[in-house]
């Protein structure tokens, strides 16, 4: 897993540019510290930061063969299948990384390697004045991009763009409209700064001549569904199964994040079983607040404490786990790191906590495999059971949009329409699922496609971008495309086996897991439930709000902050996902305020 960036004007000579372009790729060097590559020509520029998980060796970056040169972050996790393709069309390789595979299989199937490759990634490949950049199905990888005169620059984070001085970290009204009706989601292909985009999931990028196209290749199609429950079943098994043992595939020690709920103990089960055939033990880690176990309540978005499942599965499966307990201070003090590793404002304490935890596993691990995306593609969340889904007439991950408004001052409420703008994307992304001419599969299929492009992008964002910042690699299984392109065509009545969320992943995996796991009630990544983390919050904004040069005094009504600062009154229906109300709404308001110092935000509205 790495970092990369690139360069490219077809018309000027701009190695004069080197040592703005190293600083570029130098603030990605937590993204792959284990070697630094760079290939420079008077029109193109291509950097490189590697995390070494395959091919320890021989795998360094930019890789070149027969003019062409590629950058790349990302595993294959078919590369022998690919490889075997190629060695039959008379190719033959140097290495056993899957960069190799990669770039040899482009230069023989052009963009149609991206219909072959299985895996996560985003890489460009150069090759006389044309750059190719493409990005993975689900978005687990990060791509950006900029285009301004004749300069085209891309990387793997908005900062490394940031840092060429070509594009400034303008703030406009769109801007606003994606921090305060989506945030901390965002929308497809939207970098939230001026001139700068994210290349979308399952897109791919031709630049040539100064222009640029970009293009589809991927999404999930409808298909007749002839399969009985039980031959659904038996197919989800080896899906899963087989996604999660070639996500194991390293030259490193692999470990797994274990919650004791259903997904990551599918993975973690399996991982187990698999390293025990090879004489060798697998770690599982998992995260905890201090004093959780005091003031936890329960709701309906967090039900229960994840410890006593996790002792559950290690009696059964004896593996060897690190439980790791964040203090408060911890949590707070990475806020600002967690918001420079997003580049954006974002999940709050969510965010910073992940941060600290990955801190925590990287000084003994390069790769994980975690539980992501089970719950968009099973039917997890309560949005998809427990609402009318006829009538979605917003994100079902928003909430309290009139919240939202509220904190903003009377000159930014005039120019922001909040619910307006959340309905415009719903309806245009509503327009693109695929038709089902069954009116009531149709209904389950457009919170399929929802989840699928907004909300799996938003938790994979965040996956990427706390880990890799301590040179960690994430592997997402449940991301994997074939089996999200066979789910799609399963029956809402499949996936709801027995009225119970993602009912037919729980029994694919009956006999694998302990009963008291295996019918555990969803529960999400865990958060503080500490009344002194609210306390020192609230503390940290009133302190910021001092300053009557804050971007908060720009954008947001302030005494409408300060009331809600006061406040004792507490929501328990969250305003984003399942986990952020009122502490993280605070945390959110003051990562904001420290991004647009961090970053010397331009406002342009």
């Amino acid at each position: 897993m790495c970092g990369i960036v690139g360069w490219f004007n077809h018309h000027e000579n701009i190695l004069k540019t080197k040592k703005i372009f190293k600083k570029m790729n130098k603030t990605l060097k937590y993204r792959g510290k284990d070697a630094t590559g760079y290939f420079f020509d008077k029109h193109i520029m291509l950097g490189h930061q590697r995390l070494a998980i395959i091919d320890l060796k021989k795998g360094n970056q930019p890789m070149h063969y027969n003019g062409y040169s590629i950058v790349y972050n990302g595993e294959l996790y078919n590369t022998q299948e690919i490889k075997t393709l190629l060695e039959q069309d008379g190719f033959s390789f140097d290495t056993t990384s899957d960069t190799e595979v990669l770039l040899k299989g482009y230069i023989q199937y052009k963009e149609k390697i991206l219909d072959i490759i299985e895996g996560i990634y985003a890489f460009a490949i150069y090759n006389n004045g044309e750059i190719f950049l493409a990005r993975d199905r689900l978005g687990v990888k990060p791509l950006f991009y900029t285009k301004t005169s004749n300069h085209f620059l891309f990387a793997s984070e908005i900062k490394a763009l940031l840092k060429s001085n070509i594009v400034k970290p303008i703030i406009n009204i769109k801007s606003l409209h994606e921090l305060l009706a989506l945030g901390p989601s965002k929308s497809p292909g939207s970098a939230v700064f001026k001139d700068i985009h994210e290349l979308k999931p399952a897109h791919y990028l031709i630049y040539k001549k100064n222009k640029y196209l970009t293009k589809r290749y991927w999404n999930v199609k409808n298909k007749t569904f002839n399969d009985s429950f039980d031959e659904c079943k038996a197919k989800i098994r080896s899906l899963v199964e087989n996604a999660i043992k070639r996500q194991m595939v390293a030259d490193v020690d692999i470990a797994t994040l274990l919650s004791g709920g259903l997904d990551s103990s599918i993975i973690t089960a399996i991982c187990t079983e698999e390293l025990k055939a090879k004489q060798q033990q697998l770690t599982s880690y998992s995260i905890d607040y201090k004093g959780n176990n005091k003031y936890f309540k329960k709701n309906d978005f967090q039900v229960s404490l994840d410890n006593d499942y996790i002792s559950k599965f290690i009696a059964r499966f004896n593996n060897s786990h690190k439980y790791k307990v964040i203090k408060r201070r911890q949590l707070i003090k990475y806020l600002k790191a967690s918001m420079i590793a997003r580049d954006l404002p974002g999940m709050a304490d969510i965010d910073s906590s992940l941060l600290w935890f990955s801190k925590k596993i990287s000084s003994k691990y390069k790769v994980i495999l975690s539980g992501e995306c089970a719950d968009e593609i099973f039917g997890g969340y309560p949005w998809f059971y427990n609402n009318d889904l006829t009538k979605i007439n917003n994100f079902p991950w928003i909430n309290h949009l009139d919240i939202r408004n509220d904190l903003l001052n009377y000159k930014i409420k005039k120019k922001l329409n909040l619910i307006k703008y959340t309905k415009k994307k719903l309806e245009k992304t509503m327009r693109e699922v695929p038709k089902e001419k069954d009116d009531k599969e149709q209904v389950y299929k457009n919170m399929f496609y929802l989840n699928m492009i907004w909300f799996i992008p938003t938790l994979l964002e965040r996956k990427d971008r706390m880990t890799m910042r301590t040179s960690l690699e994430a592997r997402v299984p449940f991301a994997d495309h074939k089996l999200i392109e066979y789910l799609w065509n399963v029956p809402w009545t499949y996936k709801y086996y027995n009225e119970q969320e993602k009912g037919l992943l729980r029994a694919a995996f009956k006999d694998l897991l302990p009963k008291e796991i295996l019918e555990r009630k969803k529960n999400p990544y865990p958060k503080t439930h500490h009344p002194q983390y609210t306390k020192a919050i609230s503390k940290l904004l009133s302190k910021h709000l001092k300053n009557k040069r804050s971007i908060l005094y720009k954008i947001f009504d302030i005494d409408k902050i300060k009331m809600l600062i006061n406040s004792t009154e507490d929501y328990q229906v969250p305003w984003f996902g399942q986990l952020m109300t009122k502490p993280q709404l605070l945390a959110y308001l003051y990562q904001f305020d420290l991004w647009a110092k961090h970053y010397k935000i331009i406002l342009d509205i």
